[in-house]
């Protein structure tokens, strides 16, 4: 089944999606609501999806979005600080980082640049949702703990991105502006189709930049499944129903700075107001963002240098 949260003649409404319609849940469901509940309500009417303006899925309680193909490490990392190759510490644990869960944006609508950015990016990703609490999962326990699946476009500035990882922290506002979700939530029984013989999903995954293709893998090139990533994150942590986990982004073209590591040039260029950004996922679907004008970045003055003056 596929879930959509929605704005229909201006009201919010999430429903199951079947074909190119949409039938409603009664007023006031939450996909948040029926994910952590476990069942599905009556439906209304349908509706043309033609009609309705896509919203994330869910407004996620936390989002965590790890690095699971091997091939995106070695191009990016090469772009962003010139290093070769892939550190050995990526082979131990599928690392992750948190990301805004407030920061979710619609399958269809527009993105701003953001402020002081000149470098924009995308990345084609996957992320599982959770549907059912837990903590210290094992991989063989953390399947049931998944509801469903949904595209996950971790937009990136890169310029920004880069300049502050050499703090030593994570990319924090190069990552914190905008994260694309939809177009909607397909439920994991849905995908089971796909499963190959080593536990991964097998679906080819697409990304177009103004209609050309720039990017294509198969999902089933992470170096983990996603039973490991719930696992992984559910180490010490109790995970709830609505919990995003991105797969971290495919490789080969999975984001233009893979290519720039790889070619030593950025071609293609960045994003740029203009610029459609369409991204498509076997058995899930498509979601297409229009990058526009963002604000001007607001001044913050350098850190002035301390003396180490104690009381």
């Amino acid at each position: 089944m596929r879930l959509a949260t929605y704005l229909h003649q201006g009201v919010r409404r999430c429903g199951a999606v079947e074909g190119d319609r949409v039938s409603p849940y009664p007023d006031g469901t939450g996909l948040l609501d029926v994910i952590a509940s476990g069942s599905l309500p009556e439906t209304g009417a349908a509706v043309p999806l033609a009609e309705v303006r896509l919203l994330p899925p869910i407004e996620p309680p936390s989002v965590r979005d790890f690095v699971a193909f091997e091939e995106h490490v070695e191009g990016v990392r090469k772009s962003v600080d010139g290093t070769a190759g892939v550190p050995d510490a990526w082979y131990d644990a599928p690392t992750f980082y948190f990301s805004n869960p407030y920061a979710m944006v619609g399958a269809r609508d527009d993105v701003p640049l953001p402020p002081g950015c000149q470098a924009l990016d995308f990345e084609l990703e996957v992320a599982a949702v959770i549907g059912r609490a837990g903590s210290d999962l094992s991989p063989g326990q953390a399947r049931a703990h998944v509801f469903g699946y949904t595209i996950f476009n971790d937009w990136s500035a890169r310029d920004l991105q880069s300049r502050e990882m050499r703090v030593g922290l994570g990319p924090c506002k190069g990552k914190d502006f905008a994260t694309t979700l939809g177009p909607w939530l397909v439920t994991a029984d849905e995908l089971e189709p796909y499963r190959d013989a080593d536990g991964f999903l097998r679906l080819a995954l697409t990304a177009e930049v103004n209609g050309e293709v720039v990017g294509r893998d198969l999902l089933s090139n992470m170096g983990w499944p996603f039973e490991d990533l719930v696992a992984y994150a559910s180490r010490g942590a109790r995970l709830r129903p609505g919990d995003v986990l991105g797969s971290g982004t495919c490789g080969n073209g999975g984001c233009l700075a893979e290519l720039w590591g790889r070619g030593g040039e950025r071609n293609p260029p960045p994003l740029r107001p203009g610029d459609t950004v369409t991204l498509t996922v076997e058995g899930i679907g498509t979601i297409s963002n229009t990058v526009v004008p963002g604000a001007a970045p607001v001044p913050i003055p350098r850190a002035r240098r301390r003396t180490r003056e104690r009381p």
